[in-house]
């Protein structure tokens, strides 16, 4: 495996998250001696796999020796990732657990397949602990969900309705896109329903701080009157939303480090010592401000 070319592919660079997890992929790769190129697919599910397909049809001397993937599709392009591997280039995935990994690492024993995700399932629980410190004797959540169709959303979801069970906590799930845009377009559509004329929610909960963003805006601009309303997101960027906490605007996060920088590491470490790199590698999210903190009367 030459020491050359690491392909980094995101579904979007118009998300903050996303664009912390290419700089850190950036960074890791120069650390580790790796050129490094980002693709941006614009949020184009088939540009993506267009994107790829060039480098995986490439002279074998033009290819990279892997590539770091954010997918948009549920099935974690694995057509593409059996392409890649077929032409002897490494895949990690990042930011979800793969099925066809096992079976495609027995296949090609000699390359890096891998994936770095984080825990979308406790990530669920910490938001479901977030919503009963916040609301300690009940009350209803507008939570605002990523693509139905997303492994991570799925699982996000799933953690935080088990984790309010008993709670008296009720969430009522809007689907949006993980953008602030698409927040607060979920928020307007909600709205116009008669049903949500005296529904007023005790917190709008959000699988990511930018549909939080788009949510606030929504729901401020329709009722300004509705004060008290707390509100969370998730990602927990330093200049993102654990400032939106340290201003008030939030009252808490959930800060998820970047996959990207411990994949090429992954990679890296695989590359000096000949050893494969695990399964896959889990990268634990943490509660800002911590749980313990929070309470009715320190929320925004």
């Amino acid at each position: 495996m030459a020491r050359k070319k690491l392909v980094a592919s995101f579904f979007t660079l118009k998300q903050e998250y996303h664009v912390l997890q290419s700089a850190d992929v950036r960074k890791a790769a120069e650390r580790c001696g790796f050129e490094a190129q980002i693709l941006d697919a614009d949020n184009n599910g088939v540009l993506q796999v267009q994107q790829l397909f060039r480098f995986i049809h490439a002279p074998a001397e033009d290819r990279p020796f892997a590539m770091v993937v954010q997918t948009q599709v549920p099935d974690g392009l694995e057509r593409v990732a059996r392409n890649a591997a077929a032409a002897g280039v490494g895949w990690v995935c990042l930011n979800r657990a793969i099925a066809y990994l096992d079976g495609l690492r027995r296949e090609h024993a000699e390359l890096c397949l891998s994936s770095v995700t984080t825990d979308h399932a406790e990530i669920g629980r910490i938001q479901a602990r977030q919503y009963r410190a916040l609301l300690p004797r009940g009350g209803w959540v507008l939570y605002i969900q990523g693509p139905p169709s997303s492994q991570a959303a799925q699982e996000r979801l799933a953690a935080a309705q088990s984790g309010v069970q008993g709670s008296g906590i009720e969430l009522k799930v809007l689907p949006a896109e993980w953008t602030e845009a698409s927040g607060e377009a979920a928020v307007k559509a909600w709205l116009r329903l008669k049903t949500s004329e005296h529904l007023k929610p005790d917190v709008v909960g959000s699988q990511n701080d930018a549909m939080a963003l788009g949510a606030q805006r929504a729901l401020r601009a329709q009722h300004p009157e509705w004060t008290g309303v707390r509100y969370t997101g998730c990602d927990g960027l330093a200049d993102g939303g654990q400032r939106l906490v340290q201003i008030g605007q939030l009252s808490a996060t959930i800060v998820v480090p970047s996959c990207g920088g411990p994949a090429v590491e992954l990679l890296d470490h695989a590359f000096l010592t000949g050893n494969p790199p695990p399964l896959s590698l889990v990268v634990p999210p943490r509660s800002f401000p911590p749980v313990e903190e929070l309470g009715p009367a320190l929320a925004t």
